[in-house]
């Protein structure tokens, strides 16, 4: 414990880089992945905008990118790292490099949620001569908030979880800070309460979410 005191500082401030690498991808992963998850809901056949070649080939790079380990994903995107973020380290970085990683994964969520909405409120939208943009925008994202607001709080703890793995990169926070300052020197008393705050950070963001998602459930 007294190893943990002497790095309080350390501390607050790898919780302030995890919270910074987390907020932040989730803003831009979730931009990202909305954009990428309606394209494949609307351009599959039978839909909206179907397209066949544009679904196959979003769903294809999809279907390459989500199922990478991250620490792999994170080696294998370092040039472009260097030339956008201009360093392969840090809370930066690895901020980047989780707003790309977890894009694909919420592709993926958002596609699952949206080819769920009922087609029958689509048809009648398009019916009453409503641009398929106006219909995406005002019926079928709408439509499908509720379940889209669950699926961003399982994002939300994917993120936690990958930001403590860019702690093994370099990237910061507070897996940086468990191994740095906890394991490699064994202290264990840094391990459990790094563990204990992540725990934490989690629960909050899956209570907010749950809480999210029944106030979009009783529109």
């Amino acid at each position: 414990m007294d190893a943990f005191i002497a790095n309080i500082d350390v501390f607050w401030r790898a919780i302030g880089e995890t919270l910074f690498m987390v907020f932040v991808s989730l803003v831009a992963s979730g931009i990202l992945g909305i954009v990428l998850g309606v394209v494949l809901t609307v351009t599959r056949p039978g839909h909206l905008l179907a397209n066949r070649a544009a679904f196959a080939i979003v769903n294809v790079v999809v279907n390459i990118v989500r199922p990478i380990p991250f620490v792999i994903f994170v080696a294998a995107i370092q040039p472009l790292l260097l030339g956008v973020v201009g360093t392969t380290i840090g809370p930066q970085a690895a901020a980047f490099a989780l707003s790309l990683g977890a894009a694909f994964a919420v592709a993926r969520i958002v596609e699952q949620n949206l080819v769920a909405v009922d087609h029958g409120v689509l048809e009648a939208a398009r019916s009453m001569g409503a641009h398929p943009l106006r219909i995406i925008v005002t019926v079928l994202i709408p439509e499908g908030l509720g379940p889209l607001i669950l699926g961003f709080s399982f994002v939300f703890v994917g993120l936690v979880d990958m930001s403590a793995q860019a702690g093994l990169i370099g990237g910061g926070g507070l897996g940086d800070f468990a191994i740095t300052y906890g394991s490699q020197r064994y202290n264990w008393p840094i391990v459990y309460i790094t563990v204990a705050v992540i725990i934490v950070l989690v629960q909050v963001g899956q209570f907010a979410g749950n809480a999210l998602a029944r106030k979009a459930l009783r529109r």
